[in-house]
């Protein structure tokens, strides 16, 4: 599943390429190349250039979308390629590409490279363009919207992907421990009540599942808890990390009471085998994604999905919002054939050939109804309710550069505490200051 691939790097994102960003922009600047058009002509031809940051069956039919749109408009030619080995490798690319003027005129990005990508001084703006009624723009989730805003202002380009954490639980663990199922009103002590409940040592049978490797999925599964709860990850000016608030040392003591006290939380040193243990009726209840269905329904588990246990009714989740970022040619018809075809692909005629028959998420809330979704949630059950926990996508993850360092130290932090080895104000305060640090480095 793509989600899958592209949750292991979802904070990471080619930290020694953030640095290159800037530098390669510059190097650009002074790059000799062709002279673009300076006025449009629609009907002249015009070949761009698409890293679509895919492999096998995704770039497949992406591929396909881009040859059925050079059918609807035959002066336009559109080279189709991943762009990279892998899609964790295109910012290095893209930073190579900068300065030899060889970038793209569209390409795949992981939401957490968008400030870094504006940062260039190669993005276009199509903030303009996207608030015409008829793009729909309000059709995207906030979290996706924003994260194509990086900086509040410009808008770099469309969303590409999106995906939120929801409950995951296991019916058969629920029956055997005489556990009602969780719902979508579900709270913090719901939820913890449960997996005290669920717990077995005897059967080594626990009632949730945490990461504690340290990595971006530790990370990433603490922030909704901070955002139910009222705390920020950074300050208004985003040079200051505040997840040390009062909200955030209470979110971190609820995991931490739940792993050290009732000794409830199956603690992952890998991110990937508490899925697998899940799977085979060991775990009550994960936290995760679509991703992760497609596994469950060839394992034959027999699971369930509700919205994440919240606090104050608040039941905020977070979504992984990747982007189809928009290059600058200082060429008027390459420009207007960018955005037409980005925005031809994320319509959602085009987004259930994609997106949905995929098996990620719909990029709008509108797919929702269409054939090819309800066949979808057919063979994935719990896709719907996914789909429906977009509406409480409503904060991004912070895309500034030093992102990458602020995840290390929070992480670590969270990883030390879950295990025992620290007190969650104490390890919040210090990973704080490191993440604070590591902002004014960049």
């Amino acid at each position: 599943m793509l989600r899958q691939h592209i949750g292991t790097a979802r904070g990471r994102g080619a930290a020694g390429a953030a640095a290159l960003l800037l530098t390669t922009a510059l190097l650009a600047s002074c790059s000799s190349g062709a002279q673009g058009a300076t006025t449009l002509d629609k009907d002249a031809d015009v070949t761009l250039t698409w890293w679509t940051g895919q492999a096998d069956q995704a770039q497949t039919i992406l591929t396909g979308l881009a040859e059925e749109f050079e059918q609807e408009h035959p002066n336009v030619t559109i080279e189709v390629s991943s762009g990279a080995p892998s899609t964790e490798d295109l910012l290095q690319k893209l930073s190579s590409s900068f300065a030899g003027g060889t970038y793209p005129d569209i390409s795949y990005a992981f939401g957490s490279w968008a400030s870094e990508l504006a940062d260039s001084g190669r993005t276009l703006d199509i903030t303009e363009q996207v608030a015409d009624p008829a793009v729909g723009w309000e059709e995207f989730s906030g979290a996706a919207r924003e994260t194509a805003q990086p900086t509040g202002d410009a808008t770099i380009g469309f969303p590409a992907v999106v995906d939120n954490l929801s409950l995951i639980y296991n019916k058969t663990v629920f029956d055997e421990a005489g556990v009602e199922y969780p719902t979508e009103d579900w709270t913090w002590d719901d939820f913890r009540t449960a997996a005290r409940e669920l717990t077995d040592p005897e059967t080594s049978t626990y009632g949730y599942a945490y990461s504690v490797s340290g990595s971006e999925e530790t990370t990433w599964q603490f922030w909704p808890h901070l955002w139910q709860n009222g705390g920020e990850i950074l300050d208004e000016s985003e040079t200051e990390a505040t997840f040390d608030s009062a909200a955030g040392v209470e979110a971190l003591t609820l995991l931490r009471d739940m792993a050290v006290e009732d000794e409830s939380v199956y603690l992952d040193q890998t991110d990937t085998k508490f899925g697998q243990i899940f799977a085979s009726d060991q775990i009550g209840m994960i936290t995760s994604g679509p991703w992760s269905l497609y596994d469950l329904q060839v394992a034959g588990t027999d699971y369930g999905v509700v919205p994440l246990p919240g606090t104050d009714g608040e039941h905020t989740t977070i979504s992984g919002a990747d982007l189809w970022v928009l290059f600058d040619h200082q060429d008027a018809n390459r420009e207007y054939w960018s955005y037409e075809f980005t925005k031809w692909l994320t319509d959602p005629e085009q987004d259930v050939r994609w997106n949905v028959v995929y098996g990620n998420l719909p990029l709008r809330e509108s797919e929702m109804g269409s054939p090819e979704f309800q066949k979808q949630v057919k063979d994935m059950p719990g896709l719907d309710v996914m789909a429906e926990n977009s509406e409480n996508a409503t904060i991004p993850r912070p895309t500034v550069p030093g992102y990458v360092n602020l995840s290390e130290a929070i992480g670590t932090a969270i990883s030390e505490v879950l295990q025992g080895q620290g007190e969650p104000a104490e390890a919040l305060t210090r990973a704080a200051d490191e993440a604070t640090a590591a902002l004014a480095d960049k």
